[in-house]
This record gives C-alpha cells, structure tokens and sequence, in this order.
C-alpha cells in the first residue's frame, strides 16, 4: 500500500474532511503505538510507506498505559480540539489500515498488545 493509499483509507473510513488533519490523525496514532511497543516497533516502522514510518519511536523503549491513556495521548499529539472519541475513531481507523498494509507484521504488534486493546485492534472477542 502506497503512502496516499494509506492516507486515503484513513480519511475515508475515519471521516476526517482534511488530507492534513487525516495525515495529522495517523501519526499521531503510529507515534502513541510506537510508544506501546518494544522492538515490535522497529519492524512496524519499516514496514510502512514514506514518511509515515518516520512517526514511529523506534528506540526501544516501552510505555506501559491503558487504552484510554491510548486514545487520550493521541487527542493531545492530533491536536485541533480532537477529543478522546474522536481519536478512538481516527486510532481505528488507522489500525484498520495498519492490518492491510502491513500484513502479518500486524499480527506480532497485536501479540505486544493486552487484551484490552481489542477496541483498538478490532479483535474484541479475540485472545491475545
């Protein structure tokens, strides 16, 4: 998947009206989820197309939070008034993109994940 094909997915499935505040949306999602993962995230990032993989952390160090510590840091990081539910929408969205560009890759990042991530992830009723 090219970069405008990932930004594009994103746009549309989250409904964000603007390219900019859509490309705003996902690296503010890869930066958070890169926070959440160890060494998963050096693979993750080179997985992914352009400069999108420049928005994941890749120094190995690892963050433990919540979800909805999730969601919240990546409101702040989105900026322009996003609130929590709003970066829920965007943050599954771009997992859902996630899933489709970068095949099994996004299997190993789910296996670094808790199980209460499933909101996130799209495996509610999966075990991780």
């Amino acid at each position: 998947m090219q970069e405008h094909e990932f930004v594009s997915a994103v746009q549309q499935s989250a409904r964000i009206p603007d390219h900019e505040h859509a490309v705003q949306a996902i690296r503010a999602t890869l930066m958070v989820l890169g926070q959440r993962l160890s060494t998963e995230a050096a693979d993750l990032a080179a997985q992914l197309p352009g400069e999108l993989a420049d928005a994941v952390p890749t120094d190995g160090s690892v963050e433990r939070f919540d979800l909805a510590e999730f969601y919240r840091r990546v409101a702040e990081a989105e900026g322009q008034g996003c609130t929590p539910e709003q970066a829920r929408q965007h943050a599954r969205a771009v997992t859902a993109a996630l899933r489709e560009a970068v095949g099994a890759e996004y299997l190993r990042v789910l296996d670094q994940l808790p199980a209460d991530y499933g909101d996130l992830t799209h495996t509610e009723n999966a075990q991780h």
